[in-house]
Order: C-alpha cells, then sequence, then structure tokens
C-alpha cells in the first residue's frame, strides 16, 4: 500500500466508493448524488489544487497494481498548537486488508516525524466499531464525547473523540534511524 496524489483519472474509482451510503455516512457524511462530470471536476481540482498548509488529501493505493482502494486527509491543522486530525475512508470492497491502519501509520509517522505536530485528534461516530477497535489499537485513548453531535439517518448519534500523542506513537511505532555519513547511524 502506498499514499500518493489524487489524479485525475481517479474519479471513477471515488464515485464507485460513493455508491454505498453505510460507506459514505462512516466516513462523512451521505451526499446528493454526483454527477460523472462532478466526478471528474472534483478529481481535477483535487489533483491541481496545492496543499493549504499541512492539510491535503491522499489517496490509497496498493502495491504493486495502484488500485485507489480509498483516501485519508488531514484537517484542522494547527502548527502553533501542534495539533491536527484527520480522516480516512476506505472503499466497500477494500475494507477489513488493513489498508486504513497501514494508511494511517504511514499519515502519522509524516505528520508527528516529518512536520513536527505534537497531537492527533479523531472523532469517531459512536456505532462505527470497526473504526473505534482500528484507532484503539493504534494507540488512540478516547478523550471524551459528544453526545447526539450529528444527525443523519434519522437520528442523532454521539462522537466519539479519540487522541494520540507523537511520544504515544514512537513507544508504538520507533522511527527510523538515519545513516550516518560515517557508515553509523543517526538520529
Amino acid at each position: 500500500m502506498r499514499l500518493r496524489g489524487i489524479e485525475p483519472e481517479d474519479w471513477e474509482a471515488f464515485k464507485e466508493f460513493d455508491a454505498h451510503s453505510a460507506d459514505m455516512r462512516g466516513g462523512d457524511m451521505l451526499h446528493p448524488p454526483r454527477s460523472d462530470e462532478g466526478y471528474r471536476r472534483w478529481a481535477l481540482e483535487e489533483a491541481i489544487h496545492r496543499p493549504d498548509r499541512d492539510e491535503f488529501r491522499l489517496a490509497i493505493a496498493t502495491v504493486p497494481d495502484g488500485a485507489l482502494v480509498g483516501n485519508v486527509n488531514t484537517v484542522d491543522a494547527d502548527p502553533r498548537a501542534g495539533r491536527f486530525g484527520y480522516g480516512i475512508a476506505i472503499g466497500h470492497r477494500y475494507q477489513r486488508r488493513g489498508y486504513a491502519r497501514e494508511a494511517v501509520e504511514l499519515l502519522l509517522a509524516f505528520m508527528f516525524g516529518e512536520r513536527r505536530y505534537h497531537k492527533c485528534e479523531v472523532g469517531v461516530y459512536a456505532f462505527n466499531e470497526p473504526s473505534l477497535r482500528l484507532h484503539r489499537s493504534l494507540g488512540f485513548v478516547v478523550e471524551g464525547r459528544l453526545r447526539d453531535h450529528e444527525y443523519f439517518a434519522g437520528a442523532h448519534h454521539d462522537l466519539v473523540l479519540l487522541g494520540l500523542t507523537a511520544a504515544e506513537f514512537a513507544e508504538r511505532r520507533p522511527f527510523p534511524a538515519l545513516p550516518d555519513v560515517n557508515g553509523g547511524s543517526a538520529r
């Protein structure tokens, strides 16, 4: 699995992802149908969009065939406070294969190890038990719950707030040592 930029030709995969309303709700919310041209324009805009500071969207693709399986995006990046959040969506037929875990680990390693962020905060719908399990297994800690926070499918739903610090992440997945120009290794 690898993370890459969105390409204009990705529009068809995103259209397929949106065909599953339960998946759309799990990742964000149910959106109205979009035309093929609307998907083409969206993918083109994402492909040419220059990231705004540390807020960006990346495609999650398989290796070696490069099939698009989902996307991950950073949100609410605050370099002064050292916090950021993210959202992730995996297409219906690619779920439960480890793509989300690997994508999140790569994103966290980049944001903590390269961009110097201190904490990642995410919100997960309380009914999304697979996502809650994933985040707990990655070391995220439940920090709170917003009751009746989101409305869809005819009801209000709770949002579980989770957080993970760079130090907590590094305990489970140490950052790699860099090779020393003299043949040893350096941090």
